[in-house]
């Protein structure tokens, strides 16, 4: 028997015992790996358990605060881009700072506009917007409407002042700028409710100074601001502004014939209504110095008709009203009646040219080109019961009178 004989049956004892062995861990890891996922599969799963949160009820409700009726707060101005230029830029600051001070005004019989003037509820606006109304519903930027009641207007200046409660209001006045030193050319701005619709803007520029205009009493308002920006019926008693949001007008009239816009305004000058304002708050009723004359502006052509010299200026004394301080003080009006008209008064009828009357040429050594001259200074200095010197151009030699002011009696 050889040497390989002798082992073979070793081996193959060895080679079973491996086999047995290896089938054994084989059987061990199947056991282990079935044992754990029957773990997890069986493994109770936790549960969140939701207790009840015990809310112990207020003893007293907690009601929500009413709402305060504020206007709505100006925008800040939007930042400089390049796609917004500098007029852009300029509007919208104006609009975002001015138009919460501006308000609608309703009546049973007309619509208009208004600003507020101070802290205490006064809204300024048109005699003519007014005058007459029952019920006045002032109707502020945020919709807030409150009912407003007439303290003082004035049909001379075309000017009324309505107040409201300001109490919870938080009221914005406007700032008041200058119309004195105006020049044609400048911004003019207007914001105001045209046809009712309330908030609209408009813009352009001052076309012309010192127009004169016809107040509703029929009395002539000296220095209006006339502009082509554009306003319509509604705009009346809305601010007119300059270039810094100032108040330098109170939109009044329009010159059109279809009641719309034709590029032509005017505002009352904002220096009128800082003397008149002030008192038709305290007294509801504004006084206007009266010297009692009319009369006219004297041109190459007056001169020649009156045979006064050719470059005489100033204002024409036509007639000094019987019983009024320019004829009880001996200012002499026209005497002899020429063929020539110069007006028509509130009946149609002519109103002729006289000759003998006086010509002003200064009132306080203020000096008078032209008729509304002196309006103006009666207008800006002037109040019922002063003395004025009226220097007069009579018979080729000057002449000094002092006139004591009255009161400028009512038309309505």
């Amino acid at each position: 028997m050889n040497r390989s004989s002798q082992y073979t049956p070793l081996l193959v004892v060895l080679l079973v015992l491996g086999f047995l062995g290896f089938m054994f861990l084989c059987v061990l890891f199947s056991l282990a790996f079935v044992t754990q996922i029957s773990g997890q599969a069986h493994r109770p799963r936790p549960i969140t358990v939701v207790v009840p949160q015990q809310i112990s009820p207020s003893p007293t409700p907690i009601l929500p605060a009413p709402p305060v009726l504020t206007p709505i707060p100006p925008a800040e101005p939007a930042p400089y881009t390049p796609e917004m230029d500098m007029e852009t830029r300029l509007l919208t600051w104006i609009y975002a700072h001015v138009n919460p001070s501006v308000v609608n005004i309703q009546t049973d019989t007309s619509e208009g506009s208004g600003f507020v003037w101070d802290k205490e509820g006064h809204i300024v606006t048109n005699f003519h917007v007014v005058h007459g109304a029952e019920h006045i519903l002032v109707t502020f930027v945020n919709d807030t409407q409150v009912e407003g009641r007439l303290v003082g207007e004035d049909a001379d200046s075309d000017l009324a002042v309505v107040q409201v409660d300001p109490a919870g209001l938080n009221l914005r006045p406007v700032v008041l700028g200058d119309s004195l030193s105006l020049r044609v050319g400048e911004r003019a701005i207007a914001i105001g409710n045209p046809f009712g619709l309330a908030g609209s803007m408009t813009a352009g520029i001052i076309s012309a100074l010192g127009r004169s205009i016809e107040a509703p009493s029929t009395y002539i308002i000296p220095e209006a601001i006339q502009t082509d920006a554009p306003v319509n019926p509604g705009n009346s008693g809305g601010p007119l502004l300059n270039a810094r949001g100032e108040v330098i007008g109170i939109v009044s009239q329009i010159r059109s014939p279809v009641r719309a816009n034709t590029g032509v305004g005017f505002a009352i000058p904002i220096h009128i209504a800082k003397r008149i304002v002030p008192v038709l708050i305290e007294k509801g009723k504004y006084e206007h110095p009266f010297i009692g004359i009319s009369g006219l502006t004297l041109s190459p052509e007056i001169n020649e008709v009156l045979g006064f010299p050719k470059d005489l200026r100033g204002a024409y004394v036509n007639e000094a009203l019987p019983g009024y301080p320019a004829a009880k003080a001996g200012v002499r009006g026209g005497t002899e009646k020429v063929d020539y008209v110069i007006d028509f008064d509130a009946s149609g009828r002519p109103v002729y040219l006289r000759r003998g009357g006086d010509v002003i040429v200064a009132i306080n050594d203020y000096p008078v080109r032209k008729f509304d001259d002196l309006l103006v200074y009666l207008v800006r200095y002037a109040s019922p019961g002063d003395t004025v010197v009226l220097t007069l151009w009579r018979e080729g030699k000057t002449v000094r009178v002092p006139v004591t002011l009255g009161v400028r009696p009512h038309r309505r």
